[in-house]
């Protein structure tokens, strides 16, 4: 079942694609502003992943350095921190600080990544298999895409609202 706040931040997502369409159709002549769309769809991702942290850390803890200590603790937190960037990305005037926390999230969990890649690759070598499995492909071919994710959590900062000067 949703927690609240999961359930606020995907209605204002739905409000606001919503808008964003209606207001793209009343006014398909008109010069539009920077889309919302990456955005807000960025930010339906992080609310999915960060419930997930929160609804079934397990997974996530076996991506946790041993380095870190205890994964929990660090596995719950960046489901806190992904919830509060996605919250943040939902309102223009909060964007551009939401995304740069979600490009600084995206560089943070990086070596989390790169420790599932390797943790695979030795547990292929321990059970003595030649070609790496699914699990180990997916660690691997995962990596490459945090570039674009970086590059997405920037964009979602161009729909930003005006600055206060």
């Amino acid at each position: 079942m949703p927690k609240p706040l999961q359930l606020v931040i995907a209605a204002r997502v739905v409000r606001r694609l919503r808008r964003s369409r209606t207001a793209a159709a009343g006014q398909a002549s008109a010069p539009r502003g920077p889309s919302h769309l990456p955005a807000l769809s960025l930010a339906a991702t992080l609310a999915a992943t960060g419930a997930l942290h929160l609804a079934k850390p397990g997974p996530y803890d076996r991506l946790i350095p041993k380095a870190l200590g205890k994964p929990r603790p660090w596995t719950i937190g960046s489901g806190v921190a992904e919830l509060v960037c996605a919250a943040s990305l939902v309102h223009p005037a909060t964007r551009r600080i939401g995304s740069l926390a979600t490009a600084g999230l995206v560089v943070t969990v990086f070596p989390g990544n790169i420790t599932a890649a390797l943790k695979a690759r030795r547990s292929r070598i321990r059970s003595g298999a030649e070609r790496p499995g699914a699990r180990e492909i997916v660690a691997w071919a995962r990596l490459p895409f945090q570039l674009p994710l970086l590059a997405w959590a920037l964009a979602a900062g161009r729909s930003a609202g005006p600055r206060e000067s």
